[in-house]
């Protein structure tokens, strides 16, 4: 039952802001997307795999490097949170096997940021990593959800929209067992198919508004998990 209302737009609580993926908007980028939720935009560009990884990384894995750029001013402590989540995110999709001792940068520049911005970036960076055709285990992809006070579920958050909220979590969710990369045999088990990958919550939040969450984001997630796949397919119908 839908109880929330004067949403922006007229949206219902599990209604999502229009969504949309550019492919390769950058030439010089190995390969990039430009992601857009509503007002929410974030172009990820992935360059490499090169020689070498940093000190302290596995030399016998490939190592993912994330620098975030907002939009504008400089980094803070905030983005720094942002490169740390997407670098684990984005390293337990790829495989990190398949070029062991080098290094694939991913970029993320935000263009706009109207609430959400995690999982948009989120989203283009799996995007860009499939345009590029880095090897992954699966594709993910990202939703927001709100708690508001009292007790009503939110997706997909504006900005306006997160001022008023008691508590959230962006949650990433994998896509599909299946493996993106043709060589690699298809996952099985259950947390890969179902399971969240990454799950970040921040504010006051029982269990019930957790679970909550879960439950609504991975009904949502799945309308961009077709989006993304499609698009993917779209493109690069050797890849997939």
């Amino acid at each position: 039952m839908e109880k929330t209302e004067g949403r922006a737009e007229g949206r219902k609580a599990n209604q999502l802001r229009k969504y949309s993926c550019t492919r390769n908007p950058l030439d010089r980028a190995h390969g990039s997307a430009r992601w857009e939720q509503g007002d929410t935009v974030v172009v990820a560009a992935v360059y490499g795999p090169r020689p070498g990884t940093r000190k302290g990384e596995n030399p016998e894995k490939a190592s993912i490097e994330v620098v975030w750029k907002p939009k504008t001013g400089q980094i803070g402590r905030q983005e720094k949170e942002y490169e740390m989540t997407l670098k684990r995110t984005l390293q337990s999709i790829c495989l990190l096997t398949v070029h062991p001792n080098t290094t694939t940068s991913v970029i993320l520049q935000v263009m706009g940021d109207d609430g959400s911005l995690l999982p948009c970036a989120i989203n283009a960076s799996c995007a860009a990593l499939g345009f590029a055709g880095v090897p992954l285990k699966h594709l993910a992809v990202a939703i927001g959800c709100g708690v508001l006070e009292n007790g009503d579920v939110i997706l997909d958050t504006s900005k306006a929209e997160e001022q008023q909220l008691k508590s959230f979590a962006h949650l990433v969710f994998p896509n599909s067992s299946k493996s993106v990369d043709l060589k690699e045999p298809q996952q099985k088990d259950g947390h890969s198919e179902r399971g969240l990958i990454t799950s970040i919550t921040h504010g006051v939040m029982s269990e019930d508004d957790y679970f909550n969450c879960i439950e609504r984001g991975l009904a949502a997630s799945s309308r961009i998990s077709d989006f993304l796949r499609t698009t993917l397919q779209k493109h690069t119908p050797d890849y997939l």
